[in-house]
C-alpha cells in the first residue's frame, strides 16, 4: 500500500482550460457578492472578501488574454 499525502479540507478540481476559467470566473462573482452584501455589516470581513476576489481576478487576468 503506498503513502499517500494530502491537506484535510483542501479541494483540487479536475477542471481544465475553459472550464478552469469558467470556475474562476464564478468564484470571483461570488466573493465579490459576499463583500458588497458584508461591507454594510463587517467591513473587515468585506475587505477580506473582496482581495481573495482581487487574487482570483490577477489569475483570470493571466489566463485569458
Amino acid at each position: 500500500m503506498e503513502n499517500k499525502y494530502c491537506r484535510v479540507g483542501t479541494i483540487t478540481p479536475n477542471v481544465n482550460g475553459r472550464q478552469a476559467v469558467s470556475l474562476l470566473e464564478y468564484q470571483y462573482q461570488n466573493l465579490m457578492d459576499k463583500a458588497n452584501q458584508l461591507k454594510e455589516l463587517n467591513d473587515q470581513l468585506g475587505d477580506f472578501f473582496e482581495a481573495k476576489a482581487m487574487q482570483i481576478k490577477k489569475i483570470l487576468e493571466t489566463l485569458v488574454p
